[in-house]
């Protein structure tokens, strides 16, 4: 099963409602599978500070204050720590690579759940309802949102196998649905240099995904590309900054359905996820087609 949810704002007027309309989305599609969730927030201002880099850190064991004071000695920076459960949202003024790199060398068995300068990924074990109310997700900011909720069925209920898989700067990936070929694009992609967090088939699309768009692609061919390299069936849903894109495999047997306004563009594994967003009754509604890129970007603003 597993539930994929996704909201991209196209009218600035719903920022501040991007974490209420989001909670809703995700909440709906719970009874999708319940063992983990995530959520990924583009340009919440408290989780991701202008002008700083963010990076989320899972299952860290030590104190925020801990957390605060190492960073901050090795970057010679302040640095911002707010903690849920969990997850550790680590803010500094640096680049996110200098931040990434330092939280790996004081904290090599973290898992790093999202980096980058606009996106903050929380992530947890157990249901969308805990994770939403521990984070307050309802009072959250932005333009654009994704979350996942998980029934497992690659690898262990662990927060690292919960999605989305964020593994490039300000990347993310959700995905329903399993890739059967995922052992051997695991293996090609770690000759070429690409290191794993985790044996989810979920992350070696993410893997996959970051690798071509740091080779150059653009988000439509990455995941072109993917369709003619990856076995199984799957929907995924892939963000950044300034693009949103949904695929499916060729046969589509996973769920999902896009609705699209003058104000927005949503996805959702089932239509009740979408069924309280502002203005759906006007909405243009669709199934998306087998292998075929739907994108979007915060450029193209209709008129």
């Amino acid at each position: 099963m597993c539930g994929i949810v996704g909201l991209h704002l196209r009218n600035p007027e719903l920022y501040p409602r991007l974490g209420e309309l989001l909670a809703g989305m995700l909440t709906a599609m719970e009874a999708r599978g319940a063992d983990s969730a995530g959520i990924a927030v583009y340009g919440d201002p408290q989780w991701s500070p202008p002008g700083q880099s963010t990076i989320s850190l899972i299952e860290v064991g030590e104190s925020r204050e801990q957390v605060a004071e190492a960073l901050g000695a090795r970057l010679g920076a302040e640095i911002t720590v707010i903690a849920r459960d969990v997850t550790y949202l680590v803010s500094a003024s640096t680049t996110p690579e200098a931040l990434l790199a330092a939280a790996k060398v004081e904290y090599p068995h973290a898992l790093v759940g999202g980096f980058g300068t606009d996106v903050a990924v929380l992530k947890g074990v157990g249901t969308p309802t805990s994770l939403v109310g521990n984070w307050g997700l309802a009072g959250a900011q932005g333009w654009q949102g994704v979350g996942h909720t998980r029934m497992a069925t690659e690898s262990a209920v662990t927060p690292s196998g919960a999605h989305p898989y964020a593994v490039g700067p300000d990347q993310c990936l959700v995905h329903n649905g399993s890739f059967a070929n995922h052992a051997g694009i695991r293996r090609d992609l770690r000759a070429a240099g690409v290191e794993f967090d985790s044996e989810n088939d979920t992350e070696v699309g993410a893997r996959f995904v970051a690798h071509e768009l740091a080779a150059g692609s653009d988000v439509e061919q990455a995941l072109t590309d993917l369709t003619t390299t990856f076995d199984g069936f799957y929907t995924l849903l892939v963000s950044n900054s300034d693009s949103f894109a949904i695929v499916r495999d060729a046969i589509a047997c996973k769920p999902a359905v896009i609705a699209e306004t003058t104000d927005w563009v949503a996805m959702a594994s089932e239509f009740r996820a979408l069924a309280h967003l502002p203005g759906i009754e006007d909405a243009r509604i669709w199934e998306p087609e087998p292998e075929v890129v739907y994108a979007w970007s915060r450029e193209a603003v209709p008129a």
